[in-house]
């Protein structure tokens, strides 16, 4: 693959917002989803410092939820990061450290959704969530 388009977006063609997840780099040693972290992409941004430009962006971490992927689906299951008082951990990380996107699925237990429930909150509306490894070819042979 030779590009992809990773989006954050306030509205996506005159909708709701759009924010995309993404691989970040976390230890190049460490195979498949161990040495990966998963986040949101809330805004995308530059600035020069000392006449060097740094793309950034701003995400909403997702932490693993035990040590292994999940014995029924194979994939691994990650949950929002929070902080001491419940709040979303939010950092600013350089572009050189996204990997690929990501896509993450919500795991939605027994219950059925609410008739009215939109697409727009499927990553802030569940517990916890999969790293969806049958997303394409790619997600599958680096995280898994």
């Amino acid at each position: 693959m030779y590009q992809e388009r990773i989006r954050a977006l306030p509205s996506w063609h005159g909708g709701p917002a759009r924010n995309d997840c993404i691989f970040l780099e976390k230890d190049p040693n460490m195979k498949g989803f161990r040495g990966l972290y998963a986040a949101q992409v809330l805004l995308f941004f530059s600035f020069y410092f000392h006449s060097v430009l740094y793309p950034c962006a701003l995400v909403q971490w997702f932490v693993p939820v035990g040590d292994s992927p999940c014995e029924d689906t194979g994939m691994w299951k990650v949950k929002r990061e929070l902080d001491e008082d419940g709040s979303q951990v939010i950092s600013i990380v350089h572009l050189d450290s996204v990997v690929r996107g990501a896509h993450l699925i919500g795991v939605y237990g027994k219950d059925f959704l609410p008739r009215d429930f939109q697409y727009t909150d499927s990553l802030s509306a569940f517990y916890s969530y999969f790293v969806n490894k049958y997303a394409d070819h790619h997600a599958n042979e680096i995280a898994f």
